[in-house]
């Protein structure tokens, strides 16, 4: 909501730029869309070498009580 006020009030002060902006937004997201994708891939990985380490603590614990 603050990201559509603030383009609102670039619209009043100087509309081209706000314009510009609107076209620009959804190439810059393609863009950077990769980054992301390997963001969450890096998380992945990151994730799974910690259950890997952490499994030989989780096995020695036993099992839980409810």
């Amino acid at each position: 909501m603050a990201a559509f006020i603030l383009w609102c009030l670039l619209l009043v002060v100087c509309w081209p730029l706000a314009l510009l902006a609107l076209v620009l937004y959804p190439l810059i997201w393609l863009l950077l869309l990769p980054f992301r994708i390997v963001g969450i891939a890096v998380g992945g990985v990151f994730e799974l070498l910690r259950a890997i380490l952490f499994l030989p603590a989780r096995v020695l614990r036993g099992p839980r009580a409810i």
